[in-house]
Formats: C-alpha cells, sequence, structure tokens
C-alpha cells in the first residue's frame, strides 16, 4: 500500500510505503502525483519503505520510469529522498536511480529520517 499527506508546514509530500507493495501500486501512486495540480511545481518527496516490501522486478523498473517520466510534464523539477532498511529495496533504488536520470528530477537513499530530510531541505532545482 502507498499512502501520501502533503505536510503544508514543511512544503513536503509525505509517502509511506506499507507491507507488500506492488507495481500498479507504485505507478498509481505517480499517477495521482502526477495529475495533482495542488502541489507545488517543484516538488520535494520523503518516500519512507522501511514497513515495505517492493515486489516488483528489475525489469519492471522501466515501467516506473517512463511514469515518472510522465510526471515531470507536469512539474518544474521532483526531489525525492527515499529511506531505506531493507536489502531487496536497495537494490532495486539504487537501480532505479541509476536509470532515472534528468535534470527535472533528484533522487537520493537514506537510512534514517532525519538525514533524508536535511538533504532534501538543502535541495533545489
Amino acid at each position: 500500500m502507498v499512502k501520501e499527506k502533503f505536510n503544508k508546514t514543511t512544503n513536503i509530500l509525505e509517502t509511506a510505503y506499507i507491507g507488500n507493495v506492488n507495481l500498479s501500486e507504485v505507478v498509481n501512486y505517480i499517477i495521482a502525483t502526477k495529475n495533482n495540480k495542488q502541489y507545488p511545481r517543484i516538488l520535494k518527496i520523503i518516500s519512507d519503505t522501511r514497513d515495505a516490501e517492493f515486489n516488483f522486478s528489475i525489469e519492471d523498473l522501466s515501467v516506473i520510469v517512463e511514469e515518472n517520466y510522465k510526471s515531470l510534464e507536469n512539474y518544474n523539477g521532483i526531489i525525492d529522498a527515499i529511506i531505506i532498511n531493507n536489502p531487496k529495496n536497495t537494490v532495486l533504488s539504487v537501480l532505479y536511480k541509476e536509470i532515472a536520470k534528468t535534470k527535472k528530477y533528484k533522487f537520493e537513499i537514506f537510512a534514517s529520517k532525519n538525514a533524508a530530510l536535511t538533504w532534501l531541505n538543502k535541495q533545489k532545482i
């Protein structure tokens, strides 16, 4: 499951990945983000996967990247800090980071929420 909440105080989209997270849940989340006209056009996201297990393959990453590129058409930039604490999610996220490179998208991996927020708050596009 993917749950998101926009924090108006910090201006950060807080996303929690919970349980077994499949490809369609990730794609649906990206589409919902793409279609949200309320979010800032430079969107900062903190993605917490500590309570999740990604249930998709390395091959599925290209689908996620493609949806992310479509989402970027509606934004001036997206900056995403992802918190990870398990090896499978780490591998998928590292590979995703390598194939999702674009000037309008920054993606970094962290072990703690504090480190993720510190980095996120310093970023600009």
